[in-house]
């Protein structure tokens, strides 16, 4: 808030007192100084719910907001934040081959997996990692550990 915004909400006789080098100016300019950082944050908030312009130490929360930091809560901001901007499209597609598939490609950043289902054993499926995500294994377990549906059983291959 400006200032000249506090001070017009003062009463008469204080607006009055308010003049240059009293008291009361400098506690109303101390207020403007307190008012200013929330004033900015509050001009520009819709940049915290925009995965690639939110500040870092703020994804984790706004990941929390998509349910999607279960899987998200360990990546670097760069997926962090890919994960986020994706995060409709995944949830739309989750409980899917399909939908599996498109998380481990954005939690990894390699594409190229694929989730067979064998015939011969029911409620079960393999995950086929691509060779370029090798690195990656713990996390790939973990995430197809969290995003199978629990009656399934899973395996890397």
């Amino acid at each position: 808030m400006r200032r000249a915004d506090i001070e017009r909400l003062l009463p008469a006789v204080y607006q009055h007192a308010a003049g240059p080098g009293g008291v009361l100016a400098a506690l109303l300019d101390v207020m403007e100084g307190l008012h200013e950082p929330v004033e900015r944050r509050l001009d520009a908030i819709e940049d915290l719910f925009a995965p690639y312009r939110t500040p870092d130490a703020f994804l984790p929360y706004l990941l929390g907001w998509l349910a999607m930091d279960h899987v998200g809560r360990s990546l670097p901001p760069g997926r962090q934040r890919d994960l986020a901007a994706r995060a409709g499209d995944l949830a739309r597609a989750r409980g899917t081959a399909a939908g599996l598939c498109a998380l481990l490609e954005t939690i990894t950043g390699v594409e190229g997996f694929a989730v067979d289902e064998p015939a011969d054993r029911p409620f079960h499926i393999v995950v086929r990692v691509p060779e370029a995500a090798r690195d990656q294994l713990y996390l790939i377990r973990r995430a197809v550990e969290l995003e199978k549906p629990a009656a399934v059983t899973a395996e890397l291959a």
